[in-house]
């Protein structure tokens, strides 16, 4: 299982960092700045998982090879785009991939954070692990969007984090139901799909004020 949980946060960790480095190019951010944007989406969220579970030094700071892999990640990204333009049909591309890198990173992290939760036991045996993969999940992108001065996509994006608590849920019904081997897999599909067909048919959650409007006579 450890061998699993490593693989899904380097899978994270190397998602999350593009995810990352896209909006510090997008934002005309010097190579530092994308850098920043890298390491801070892909292990802040692991990060802060790791103080709320006891763990300190958090396991990015103790053996910082993640955090390594997120500055490659951000340099290699910086390198790609100073050396070929961008231009055209390649933005869609470039969109679709940080869709894509974003996607694999939810997905990922919420399997580490709710693992991490339920390998400590019974505490919580729902609220727990499902909090805890959720924070992981989208606290590196909370912060990443914070520094790029943008609402973070969480409040906005439709089905995101609802994915993640899916996802989360999913791993702990296994958990209960004694099928801890492929709770992993089934809690990363749940979230990678949820993802894509919420893109795919621009499925939303309840709007308030845009239903309110849109009740509105005229």
């Amino acid at each position: 299982m450890l061998q699993l949980w490593n693989l899904f946060e380097i899978a994270g960790t190397i998602s999350f960092a593009v995810s990352g480095a896209i909006v510090g190019m997008v934002k005309n951010m010097d190579v530092f700045g994308i850098t920043v944007l890298a390491v801070l989406t892909a292990v802040g969220g692991g990060m802060i998982r790791d103080v709320l579970a006891g763990y300190t030094p958090p396991m990015a700071l103790e053996n910082p090879g993640n955090l390594l892999l997120s500055v490659l990640t951000a340099l290699a990204m910086s390198w790609l785009f100073a050396s070929y333009r961008i231009a055209g049909r390649k933005k869609q591309i470039v969109t679709f991939f940080y869709v894509a890198a974003d996607t694999v990173g939810l997905a990922s992290f919420t399997v580490t954070g709710t693992l991490t939760g339920l390998s400590q036991g019974n505490i919580h045996t729902y609220v727990y692990p499902v909090l805890l993969g959720l924070i992981t999940a989208v606290g590196g992108g909370v912060l990443r969007d914070l520094m790029a001065q943008r609402v973070p996509s969480v409040l906005t994006a439709d089905v995101y984090a609802t994915a993640s608590l899916a996802g989360s849920l999913m791993m702990c019904l296994c958990w209960h139901f004694e099928s801890q081997d492929l709770a992993p897999f089934l809690g990363a599909f749940m979230v990678i799909a949820l993802r894509f067909f919420a893109i795919r048919y621009r499925w939303q959650l309840v709007h308030p004020m845009e239903k309110r409007k849109g009740g509105v006579k005229k």
